[in-house]
């Protein structure tokens, strides 16, 4: 029987109550993490083995190759780790303007200069021995097996391999890995990465040692030497995932927890405290106003995010000012309920992703991104052990003087952001929307629909989702209502069409804790109680026990 698997009616997904969840964009990959909750790992075990996953089973979105971070409560604080890795040391500006041109503006979008040092197995590991209960082999073995045996390629994402193929199947490495039988896989088609099985068996043994110092640190090298490339073993061995302190913002009795530069979470925490001056409430949900003042929020916070964004150390003004009370309200103030505007920043100097979250019953929740950037990242693939790599080079510029200009040991400007919600000090959700620049814009709406209109989970992420652009520019999802479209094009809005809500409107997971007695430790509490959701703009699904 040769389906055919469009659905042309709408769907609704139920949200999902358990006590120990996985939620990610591929089903096999929650049950990967489940499992190794059900052999007695905790969210941490499941998060990495959830991770290790997804490289095999979501491609498109990530790889061994790729960076990451995270933010998670281990049951008495949160914590934020920054895996995202630096240039390596051959690189500068002068280096891409040799090879690429004086009119160079930033490196190239794909291929081997497009790739930095890639930090999620450093993640895995730094998580995993901090936190972790189960051997590290154990969280990876469900990843190796997938690797080894195979799976069934699902619906939504086939077609973005497809068309990763078409832009991708010259760069080094890439058809021989993704387009077994010279092709892309067709939808239910078993698809292997017998490589990649070896790479997470070694990681697994070494503890992520043969990654940075090892055998797959020299085939990286001399891959990406035998194409051009400057990315040595020596960049490897150096790479450490940093520790941080997630940034926040307060609002109205709860708290928006984001990683700070140089990514762009801090975006979606402007956003909030510019929305603070305001009665959403008021405004009634799914109004044309509603709509309005949120995308005009988002303005404000991105024209700030992409002039001074970047490693903090090169930054000209500090996140604590472009958090600040008083700026936000001043910012607050320009905008103007009855017209779109196209705000320029305010401060001046003064010198293709996966999103996965999982929690347990003690308590631990962990919110976890990963991602290549664009769909396969660079299309560069190391073959002998199938080392998808990330192209975070192209976020750098070329221009001198940018606070995210190029330089050797430097991170670029980020765009994956895992994101956390507490109240009083006690953890209330563990959440992600992946896509872009569409991300933070996520963060802001979902936590909107459910703070101020008290929508659960599933529907917040089910909802109808905006996209802001540059300038007066705006993407509206086709399900939104009619009336929205109408008011926003009266104020001004540039209202651009697209359909493809697997890209441009992000797609989120959630899982929120229930326990009315939260934070009383008077009270005896049973095991903790969530409600979870996964996008159904993805494959994904929420799996719990």
């Amino acid at each position: 029987m040769k389906f055919d698997y469009a659905n042309p009616y709408p769907s609704a997904r139920l949200p999902v109550f358990a006590r120990n969840l996985v939620a990610t964009s591929q089903p096999i990959a929650a049950q990967a993490g489940l499992a190794v909750l059900r052999q007695g790992g905790n969210a941490v075990d499941a998060a990495v083995a959830t991770a290790a996953a997804m490289t095999v089973c979501e491609p498109t979105g990530n790889g061994l190759g790729s960076d990451a971070f995270c933010i998670l409560w281990d049951g008495q604080q949160l914590h934020g780790l920054n895996a995202s890795g630096p240039a390596p040391q051959g690189w500068s500006s002068a280096y891409f303007q040799r090879k690429y041109g004086a009119g160079a503006s930033s490196p190239p979008l794909r291929g081997i200069d497009s790739v930095t040092v890639p930090g999620a197995v450093g993640a895995w590991a730094a998580l995993h021995q901090r936190f972790g209960r189960l051997p590290f082999d154990q969280v990876l073995a469900p990843a190796v097996d997938l690797a080894e045996n195979g799976y069934l390629v699902p619906v939504v994402m086939q077609p973005k391999w497809a068309a990763g193929a078409a832009e991708l199947g010259a760069q080094p490495g890439f058809a021989a890995t993704f387009l077994p039988n010279g092709r892309p896989p067709a939808v239910g088609e078993v698809f292997r990465m017998p490589n990649a099985a070896r790479a997470l068996r070694l990681i697994g043994e070494t503890r992520g040692a043969a990654f940075y110092q090892g055998e797959i640190a020299a085939a990286i090298e001399r891959f990406a030497t035998a194409h051009g490339g400057v990315l040595s073993q020596a960049d490897l061995a150096a790479y450490q995932p940093e520790w941080v302190a997630p940034l926040s913002m307060d609002y109205r009795g709860y708290t928006l927890h984001e990683i700070g530069p140089s990514t762009q979470g801090i975006a979606a925490l402007m956003a909030l405290g510019i929305l603070s001056h305001f009665d959403m409430p008021a405004l009634g949900l799914d109004s044309a106003a509603s709509y309005h003042l949120q995308i005009e929020a988002m303005k404000l916070a991105f024209a700030d995010v992409y002039r001074h964004v970047a490693e903090p150390s090169a930054m000209a003004v500090t996140a604590q000012q472009m958090l600040d009370a008083g700026y936000l309200q001043s910012r607050a103030a320009l905008i103007d309920m009855q017209r779109a505007q196209d705000f320029g920043p305010g401060l001046q100097p003064t010198g293709g992703t996966i999103y996965l979250t999982a929690a347990d019953d003690s308590g631990m929740m962990v919110s976890f991104i990963q991602s290549n950037y664009l769909g396969f990242g660079s299309g560069c693939v190391e073959p002998d052990f199938g080392i998808s790599l990330q192209n975070r080079g192209h976020g750098f510029s070329l221009t001198p003087g940018s606070p995210n200009e190029v330089a050797p040991g430097k991170r670029p400007f980020h765009t994956i952001v895992p994101a956390f919600v507490t109240r009083a000090g006690q953890p209330v959700m563990s959440f992600g929307v992946m896509g872009a620049h569409m991300q933070p814009q996520g963060h802001v709406q979902t936590v909107l629909r459910m703070v101020d209109f008290g929508q659960n989970p599933q529907t917040a992420c089910d909802a109808p989702r905006w996209r802001v652009n540059q300038g007066l520019s705006v993407n509206l999802e086709p399900t939104a209502p009619a009336h929205v479209a109408e008011g926003l094009r009266a104020r001004g809005h540039q209202l651009a069409a697209h359909n493809d809500v697997y890209q441009d409107f992000g797609a989120g997971q959630f899982i929120w804790r229930l326990d009315d007695d939260l934070g009383n430790p008077a009270k005896a509490r049973s095991a903790a109680r969530y409600v979870a959701a996964s996008d159904p703009r993805r494959d994904g699904q929420v799996a719990g026990y």
